[in-house]
């Protein structure tokens, strides 16, 4: 079920949450709202949901205005990610309870949750209670329980922020998996850009509550709209008036027309990946990211002096980055 956002917009008293936000989600599609804290991405979630009232603007869901419709009417399913279960329920009823409190057949509440936990990989938990799983199975409940009652839209708000970070990549790896079983239209808030490359087919880059570039997550990464959208997304490596990757900058061992000349200051080894830290002539510092084999090529020592050169025209021209 599609989504569109039309000029909406939000305030809490004079801080501005939202300024006049659109944006489309394609049917079945995988988005994820990117921006740092305070950006508006948890508000517009929960504008979406029908948690919050915007104060202008409209929310269209599968074709109808839904703007005034409350969140239990949207057809919407929603994991936070502090989330909080039932305590005293097992895995099972938590994950039943929506379906209990719709009243639906008890063989239709078996067979769905069924389903859902051989599906979400908890079959054989059903019996335990939430104290009794681990951060990531509470979070598989959770949206286990967010998508019992089949909702046309499942949002999600930074789901593995409170896990440590090898659970939350095996996670993410988990949930781009289920959202090809299940199709369903799903957007998450995260603040982590690599969980937002890894996971979406669409990122919505969102600061100071406005929309600074909608894409797929290569398009963002390559084509920036601004300077905002070039830190953010990726690492950068500055070099005169322009801003490159590091890992599209060669290092050159004699000069060359066009390349910059830089000394060695560090060279950090990071397993596959070096990092190689050098101050430009004329005092500017930046780095370059090659790898293992190209570093031993070129048997980089502190205090070398090198040649720096893009490796092609620069991801933004100077006059953006000004």
């Amino acid at each position: 079920m599609g989504i569109v956002v039309e000029n909406v917009g939000k305030k809490y008293g004079d801080f501005v949450a939202l300024d006049d936000v659109s944006l489309n989600v394609r049917d079945g599609s995988l988005t994820a709202l990117l921006g740092p804290s305070g950006g508006g991405k948890s508000t517009l979630l929960r504008v979406i949901a029908g948690l919050e009232e915007p104060d202008t603007g409209t929310v269209v869901i599968d074709g109808e205005d839904a703007t005034g419709v409350p969140a239990r009417k949207r057809g919407v399913g929603f994991v936070f990610q502090h989330y909080a279960p039932f305590k005293h329920m097992t895995v099972r009823d938590n994950v039943a309870f929506g379906l209990k409190i719709r009243k639906r057949e008890k063989a239709e509440i078996d067979e769905r949750v069924r389903e859902l936990l051989e599906l979400v990989h908890l079959e054989g938990f059903a019996h335990r209670y939430p104290s009794q799983l681990s951060g990531g199975q509470r979070q598989r409940m959770a949206l286990a329980r967010a998508l019992a009652v089949k909702p046309k839209v499942l949002l999600l708000d930074e789901p593995f922020g409170a896990l440590d970070a090898t659970v939350r990549k095996e996670l993410r790896a988990w949930l781009r998996r289920l959202h090809d079983e299940m199709n369903v239209t799903t957007v998450f808030v995260t603040h982590d850009q690599e969980e937002a490359m890894e996971v979406a087919e669409q990122i919505v880059v969102l600061n100071h509550g406005a929309i600074e570039q909608v894409g797929a997550p290569q398009d963002l990464y390559d084509r920036p709209a601004n300077d905002f959208v070039m830190h953010f997304i990726g690492p950068v490596a500055p070099l005169g008036k322009r801003w490159l990757r590091p890992h599209d900058l060669d290092i050159l061992l004699e000069p060359e027309p066009g390349a910059s000349e830089a000394t060695v200051q560090h060279v950090l080894h990071l397993g596959f990946e070096v990092r190689v830290e050098v101050k430009v002539e004329g005092g500017e510092e930046t780095w370059v990211q090659t790898t293992r084999d190209r570093a031993r090529e070129l048997e980089l020592a502190d205090g070398q002096q090198v040649w720096l050169r893009p490796a092609h025209d620069p991801v933004l021209e100077p006059e953006a980055a000004a």
